[in-house]
């Protein structure tokens, strides 16, 4: 048993240090996260069923499809008035419920995603956050550096159904993250 508890203590260090995310920082965006999906379920304005919101170093990423631009626009600005939030990125379209077959095969592209991203190993997972609506991955997050924003973006790429990627990551040096 004690040989386990030194193997498990040893990868949740070797974790800590590849992801260039502190503890704090995920804390903060789980909360972040909480407040904002709260906001958007007490408000019965517009339908935000189809929204997905993705969150990293105080970035907001909205994507999904709300049915009016004033659903879009609202959400966007509840997201900026939210305590907390640096950035709000705002990739959702107007349109239609997405239906449910696309929402199955976004479903689908999603899991083999973040498997792809966990299997290889010049990839740090932990650095990224993505959602995918209608077929598009929107990608957020913090690479090393070039070489592991294409890796990510490959593996993106050889993914069936994927109709379009849309990063929206910063290197480890982009003055945005001074805060962090």
């Amino acid at each position: 048993m004690p040989a386990r508890l030194l193997l498990l203590s040893l990868a949740l260090l070797l974790s800590a240090c590849v992801t260039n995310r502190s503890l704090e920082s995920g804390v903060a965006d789980t909360s972040l996260d909480l407040a904002l999906k709260d906001a958007l379920f007490r408000d019965t304005n517009y339908d935000t069923s189809d929204i997905d919101i993705t969150i990293f170093e105080r970035r907001v990423l909205l994507s999904g499809t709300a049915r009016s631009v004033d659903a879009r626009r609202d959400l966007s600005m509840k997201a900026r008035s939210m305590a907390g939030v640096d950035e709000v990125i705002n990739e959702v379209v107007v349109g239609p419920r997405t239906a449910f077959g696309q929402g199955t095969k976004d479903a689908l592209i999603d899991q083999k995603f973040g498997w792809a991203l966990k299997a290889d190993n010049g990839i740090y997972r932990d650095n990224y956050q993505f959602s995918v609506s209608n077929g598009v991955i929107y990608l957020l997050g913090v690479a090393q550096g070039p070489a592991e924003l294409d890796r990510v973006l490959g593996q993106a790429r050889v993914i069936d159904g994927v109709k379009d990627i849309v990063p929206h990551v910063v290197f480890v040096a982009d003055p945005r993250r001074a805060k962090t």
